[in-house]
């Protein structure tokens, strides 16, 4: 039973909503969607009051067209790519054109902390629900004003979409979690950011898009039967432990369960970001997903030049979200998931365990992923611990290339390794150490020495999706209207541990044009 009104503490003043296309604004259709379709998280009971969802249409693009649909994201949901790249009926789904009889779309509310500072409202402000297929939640990127746009435009342009669209399948691809990318619709519509540029939708995909902010807001807004519900859902949504997930279980047990599991899925996903030299950029809690998927794909980067301390956002002015920041800032915005379940548990000390979860669990995840990577699985702790830091301190102080530091020791090749480094003197030492224990630990496995390279292969890749090739594809798009180096970045970008040696170049540090691209929060 909740409190009286006049008993409560005081409410965070939210801002007015932003007026938004109502139900019915935009065109109705039935372009012959296949069946498997449900209402996704709007079809959690509603509250009138604190909705966990709102109601409101796309609003329109002119003159659209579809620029690529991913396969294998297609797949998922049991459609085929080429038949979408062709319907128009799609093309105005996709575009925000028109919305599909079958359900409405919505934006679902949440707050967050915005670089360490608690926003009480934020919500979908340019992304809109379509609802879920087979399981997997569709959400337009950049389709118009909702009703928590806080008076922006609710669009995206072109260059972050092409952006989102590559980065979210080639991380799939790395065997990162991550949100999919089915499309991205190119329109000529105008978008005012820095200067004039033209609009992009991106549709993408995930079993959900809940995240921390969420349960921020039904916490602020002391709902704490909304926030129950959450945690329901939440617990369903992870495949807790089946007991977990029985009403009969207490919540507060149930709320700890799903922190245990959040906690651990984070560890995992920010390891693996690590290994791969991938920056986010932008790690607030409102882009930060339940499920351990990375989210939110607005100024990402991948490390060239070594820098533990590099930052990719150039709005990051303090640098609270550099390279180094990332496992500390995962394990901060975890401890503001905890705080809004505390009202749920009321005890300190089972939430405190469960994000001990994320330090235990990423300690073991990035140790296990960078022996695998540097293919010492069993080298002694005493000989592993000093060759790691004194290779990191090596890419640091020649500032080597992260990707292709990995690969060249995932061929053996010492020559091409130290050729990275502009003064090769000092990586002999280390090399000479490194082979030292390479052979130590295939004595320990017994394994053969092509076998182990071959498994290095396999979890370094040679391409990542550099912010110069990036840029590239963009200006390709934007100057010319050609879409093929799209296509071609795709398609390399599905394969990262492969040669391709017809794309070679893409594997290569930033040109001289690019060595000082950088990206922002704007988008």
């Amino acid at each position: 039973m909740n409190a009286p009104e006049s008993l409560r503490p005081s409410l965070p003043a939210l801002p007015p909503f932003t007026p938004h296309p109502q139900p019915g604004t935009a065109p109705r259709i039935d372009p012959g969607l296949p069946d498997g379709w449900s209402p996704g998280f709007a079809g959690l009971a509603a509250d009138l009051e604190e909705p966990f969802t709102r109601p409101c249409d796309p609003s329109p693009l002119q003159d659209c067209s579809l620029l690529a649909v991913s396969e294998d994201a297609a797949a998922l949901m049991g459609l085929d790519a080429r038949e979408l790249m062709h319907s128009p009926a799609w093309l105005a789904l996709l575009s925000g054109n028109a919305v599909g009889r079958h359900l409405q779309s919505y934006a679902s509310v949440y707050a967050g902390h915005q670089f360490g500072v608690f926003v009480p409202r934020l919500g979908d402000g340019r992304a809109l629900n379509l609802g879920a297929l087979h399981g997997w939640e569709l959400q337009l990127k950049g389709a118009g004003q909702t009703p928590y746009a806080r008076f922006a435009d609710g669009r995206a342009v072109l260059r972050s979409s092409v952006r989102e669209y590559l980065c979210s399948e080639a991380m799939h691809a790395l065997g990162i979690p991550t949100t999919r990318a089915l499309s991205i619709v190119a329109s000529a519509s105008p978008v005012l950011r820095e200067t004039v540029e033209t609009a992009a939708v991106v549709c993408r995909v995930a079993p959900s898009f809940l995240r921390f902010g969420h349960f921020e807001y039904f916490a602020s807004r002391q709902r704490l039967d909304l926030l129950e519900q959450l945690v329901s859902h939440g617990v369903e949504l992870l495949g807790c432990d089946p007991i977990a997930s029985t009403s009969a279980l207490p919540v507060a047990e149930r709320a700890v369960a799903m922190l245990h599991e959040v906690a651990r899925r984070s560890a995992s996903m920010t390891a693996q970001w690590m290994g791969v030299g991938f920056m986010h950029g932008v790690m607030n809690t409102d882009n930060c997903s339940i499920l351990g998927l990375t989210l939110d794909y607005g100024p990402f980067g991948f490390m060239d030049g070594f820098n533990a301390g590099h930052i990719c956002n150039h709005s990051d002015h303090h640098g609270r979200y550099s390279f180094q920041s990332q496992p500390q800032v995962s394990l901060w915005n975890l401890s503001r998931l905890a705080n809004a379940l505390y009202p749920l548990v009321n005890a300190r000390e089972p939430l405190t365990e469960a994000l001990e979860t994320f330090k235990s669990s990423y300690a073991q995840s990035i140790e296990g992923l960078l022996r695998k990577k540097l293919g010492l699985e069993s080298l002694p702790e005493d000989y592993w611990s000093p060759l790691l830091d004194d290779f990191y301190a090596l890419l640091q102080s020649q500032r080597m290339d992260h990707t292709l530091a990995f690969r060249a020791l995932s061929h053996g090749q010492e020559q091409a390794f130290m050729n990275l480094a502009p003064d090769r003197e000092a990586c002999k030492s280390w090399l000479s150490r490194y082979q030292e224990a390479v052979a130590l630990s295939l004595a320990r496995r017994g394994l053969p020495a092509e076998q182990r390279l071959q498994q290095m292969r396999a979890i370094n890749p040679k391409y990542v999706l550099r912010n110069w090739v990036a840029e590239e594809v963009i200006s390709a798009l934007r100057d010319r209207g050609d879409a093929q180096p799209l296509h071609d970045i795709a398609s390399l970008l599905r394969s990262p541990f492969e040669e391709h040696p017809k794309f070679e170049h893409y594997a290569s540090p930033p040109p001289d044009w690019a060595q000082h691209l950088s990206v922002s929060c704007s988008s």
